[in-house]
């Protein structure tokens, strides 16, 4: 019964009479409290897309996709607000309140193989259209790292994004062509896939970091300052799991006829 109130797991067990102390005392051995994950819904033609694509990328190289996209980060941490257990007769931690969250910064990255491009950070007050993340892409990722690969690099790599408006829009997929982006450089994405994205994982993983103990921040750039000291501390090791990952999620796609895979 995921996601069940200690009181209708009792009761399913046709357990009455039981006080709900003792009832939560219990289910602390084998369970634990947790949220509904959020994910946006699949319809038929989603799942489609999901496994026409799964059968596209079967056989490729996945150490050779750039795999990135952008994340927002509060000074309050995900959803604001966390908890976490005390021991009695100890007064709970004072959070700071922040109008509206205190607001955030974006950020992007990419990894590939065994390597974490970025983070870059855009711009305070930059909404990302199709113009503005073009010249982001070209300030940070072409002229910071990209120009500095290989002509064989460039020649093999692969560059993955999602189909948010800025990405998939005329204007910057012609843009990127002209970069030498295009046709089987530019991986094609099915709609409503975070979960294939390995990338998320690496955004779990740093926020995880950031926000660990109920930790706040009090400025934008101190909150930067801690998604990029997070970062430095992924390893290689790490990257080049998630990126090996991939033949792994298209596999359980396949065999879930296009529904979510566990992340």
């Amino acid at each position: 019964m995921p996601l069940a109130t200690n009181l209708a797991i009792f009761q399913s067990c046709n357990i009455t009479g039981v006080p709900k102390s003792t009832r939560c005392a219990i289910l602390r051995d084998m369970a634990k409290v947790r949220k509904a994950e959020r994910r946006p819904p699949l319809n038929k033609t989603h799942k489609l897309k999901r496994q026409d694509w799964a059968k596209k990328y079967l056989k490729t190289d996945f150490s050779k996709v750039l795999w990135t996209d952008e994340m927002r980060v509060s000074l309050d941490g995900p959803d604001g607000w966390a908890r976490g257990w005390i021991g009695k007769g100890q007064r709970a931690p004072v959070r700071l309140r922040c109008q509206q969250g205190g607001g955030g910064v974006l950020v992007w990255a990419g990894i590939i193989k065994d390597e974490l491009v970025g983070p870059f950070r855009v711009e305070d007050g930059v909404k990302l259209n199709s113009q503005s993340y073009c010249q982001f892409l070209e300030d940070t990722f072409f002229k910071q790292w990209y120009r500095k690969k290989s002509a064989s690099f460039k020649k093999n790599m692969i560059f993955m994004q999602d189909n948010a408006p800025s990405h998939a829009s005329k204007y910057s997929t012609a843009w990127l062509a002209r970069k030498g982006i295009k046709e089987e450089k530019l991986m094609t994405w099915p709609p409503c896939s975070p979960d294939l994205n390995p990338i998320e994982n690496l955004w779990s993983i740093i926020k995880c970091e950031i926000y660990k103990e109920g930790k706040q921040y009090t400025s934008l750039n101190s909150v930067w300052e801690a998604v990029v000291a997070a970062a430095r501390n992924v390893d290689g090791e790490q990257i080049k799991t998630l990126t090996e990952s991939m033949d792994g999620r298209l596999l359980s796609v396949l065999a879930k006829k296009g529904g979510y895979i566990g992340r």
